[in-house]
């Protein structure tokens, strides 16, 4: 897999952060159709700009989980080369976390804005 480095001066995102965001991102992505693995990564790479980078290693747990709580769901089906791949949905049960997630992202977001716009 190649691996782009963030924009010069952009610092990558920290571990933390990277592990609390995975839900809301892949439950994201996955507003805009079916996906699979590798193409999760490359979509969330390509939208931070190379600043959050997630590898295989943390992906797939984060998706078996999700599939495990019922906010995707999974099917098997080959590729054009015969091989098998993992395609991912979003649940309208995923559905309704994403929003709930929204919310709460929302509210640290506004929360960290205006203290930090009071540290200035």
């Amino acid at each position: 897999m190649n691996r782009k480095t963030p924009t010069r001066g952009q610092p990558r995102t920290s571990k933390e952060l990277v592990a609390a965001s995975s839900r809301p991102m892949v439950l994201s992505i996955l507003t805009g159709g079916e996906s699979y693995g590798y193409e999760i990564l490359k979509q969330v790479r390509l939208l931070s700009g190379g600043r959050v980078e997630w590898s295989d290693g943390m992906l797939y747990p984060v998706l078996h989980r999700l599939e495990r709580d019922g906010l995707i769901a999974g099917r098997w089906a080959l590729t054009e080369q015969g091989r098998r791949r993992k395609y991912y949905r979003l649940t309208d049960r995923g559905r309704r976390q994403l929003a709930r997630d929204r919310e709460s992202w929302r509210a640290v977001h506004a929360t960290l804005e205006l203290l930090w716009r009071r540290a200035q």
